[in-house]
């Protein structure tokens, strides 16, 4: 090619730097891009690769074309190279401004490497799924959340983790948020690997077809939240119990006004009773009739003093007043529990059956009280046997052992028994399984056995009945000291 058409290649439109080489390896030629390179105080030897010289020998010699020769100029711009062959003596050097495809690419490798430093270390599961819920891809975090590998979780379907309970609901929300909102943040439980449920909380988005619309793609970041929920469930059950604890402080001030206004009938009752006795006694002896008559005044006031006194000792408990403890035999207060009972087990036609070991130690309690906690276990036990047997005799067991440190008493019936529900919720304050009942009975009486250093719970009896078990501190002879 003659030196007017090497010139022709220098072309003035050409952008790209260009220049022309002789054998030797001196530039002979440039075009105006290669001359404001030049003009701006570029040295060659800086635009140029360092071995150019050997380039063009190389090119020359094997008359091909050698491509992409990076250079980095003092200004930071990546020039690429490509010395061509254009004829035996002459070779075309063309430069590529690549600075800007080379940034690029840099920061491209800066954000995988700060993605994949996000996707490997993060405590949250990451997840990409199909519309149908395939997952597609996870992130490590699925060993420790689920005890699955990624490998393992891609190609199988998220909806076989969700709970049974939940599956349909979930599916049925996923399909219509995503459609229409793009987006959904959900609460859900979901099966680890060795079979145990946990909660996650899991924020999905879809990823839409460009001209169509269409969700072709879902990606979610899922967390375990299952210490969260324990914990809000715990709270509610605290709140719970502040506010059962709040009713029975409320229960309180109102049974103290309610036994200031029964204590004064209930005084009137005993007086009437004992006068009524008195103008008897006076009359002339009337035979049976008037010999129950008496029985039946003398009953009457027992009775109404029995329940003043209860209600005094009630009143001082729920006040938190002080104990009026003291030595007393257990046989003895059961005995009279059953005397007090009597009528209405006869009403019911329940027989009580009092199996009372010999030589029970005393118990150290409040008598009035302890007898209230034994007449509530006994006419619960009555009550039981109605539902149970409504025209028909049956039995109640009151049964006292002493295994030399404490004192055990059961009582047990013949009723329908309990669910699980009912025994773990049985002495719950206000918690009841009858149409009329207050649900404080077996939770006061809990509440005075504590009172007293014992217990009191709830059992199945093998024949299918309820066993009502309490037992309480056994005092030993020697070195006790009433308090």
């Amino acid at each position: 090619m003659s030196d007017q058409g090497h010139a022709s290649l220098l072309q003035a439109a050409d952008p790209q730097p260009t220049c022309l080489f002789d054998a030797s390896g001196r530039m002979c030629g440039w075009n105006p891009a290669m001359h404001d390179l030049l003009a701006a105080g570029n040295a060659p030897d800086i635009l140029l690769p360092h071995n150019h010289a050997q380039l063009i020998t190389a090119a020359l010699g094997q008359q091909r074309a050698i491509s992409e020769v990076p250079v980095q100029t003092p200004g930071q711009r990546h020039l690429l190279w490509t010395f061509i062959p254009v004829a035996s003596d002459r070779i075309l050097a063309r430069a590529r401004d690549a600075t800007e495809a080379l940034n690029n690419e840099q920061q491209a490798v800066v954000a995988r490497r700060l993605y994949r430093l996000i996707i490997e270390n993060t405590t949250d599961l990451i997840s990409r799924h199909t519309p149908e819920g395939t997952f597609l891809d996870a992130s490590p975090a699925a060993w420790a959340l689920l005890g699955r590998w990624p490998e393992q979780l891609r190609g199988t379907q998220i909806h076989d983790l969700f709970h049974p309970q939940e599956r349909d609901e979930i599916r049925q929300r996923y399909d219509s948020a995503l459609e229409q909102d793009g987006y959904l943040t959900i609460s859900y439980r979901i099966r680890h690997r060795d079979g145990h449920y946990l909660w996650f909380e899991t924020a999905s988005r879809a990823i839409r077809e460009t001209y169509t619309g269409k969700v072709v793609e879902v990606v979610s970041v899922s967390r375990d939240i299952t210490e969260r929920i324990r914990s809000e469930e715990h709270s509610r059950r605290l709140q719970d119990e502040l506010a059962h604890a709040t009713r029975l402080a409320t229960l309180g001030e109102l049974a103290s006004g309610i036994a200031h206004e029964i204590n004064q009938p209930l005084a009137a009752i005993v007086n009437y009773a004992a006068a009524s006795q008195r103008y008897l006694e006076a009359l002339e002896p009337g035979g049976e009739p008037g010999r129950r008559l008496a029985q039946g005044l003398e009953r009457i006031a027992s009775h109404a003093q029995h329940a003043a006194e209860v209600i005094k000792r009630m009143r001082a408990f729920l006040r938190k007043g002080p104990r009026r403890g003291q030595r007393i035999s257990p046989a003895l207060l059961a005995q009279e529990a059953v005397r007090l009972c009597a009528w209405e087990a006869q009403q019911q036609q329940v027989e009580i059956i009092q199996q009372i070991g010999e030589a029970l130690p005393d118990v150290h309690v409040d008598p009035i009280l302890l007898q209230q906690v034994l007449l509530n276990l006994l006419r619960n036990a009555i009550e039981a046997n109605r539902d149970k047997y409504p025209d028909t005799p049956s039995q109640v067991y009151l049964r006292l052992s002493t295994d030399e440190r404490r004192v055990d008493l059961q009582v047990i019936d013949q009723g329908p028994g309990a669910s699980d529900e009912q025994l773990n919720s049985m002495f719950t304050p206000f918690y009841t399984s009858k149409p009329d009942g207050l649900g404080l009975g077996l939770s006061m009486s809990q509440s005075i056995v504590e009172s007293f250093g014992g217990g009191l719970e709830a059992l199945r009896d093998e024949r299918g009945g309820l066993c009502l078990y309490s037992w309480l501190p056994a005092l030993q002879d020697v070195g006790f000291i009433q308090e």
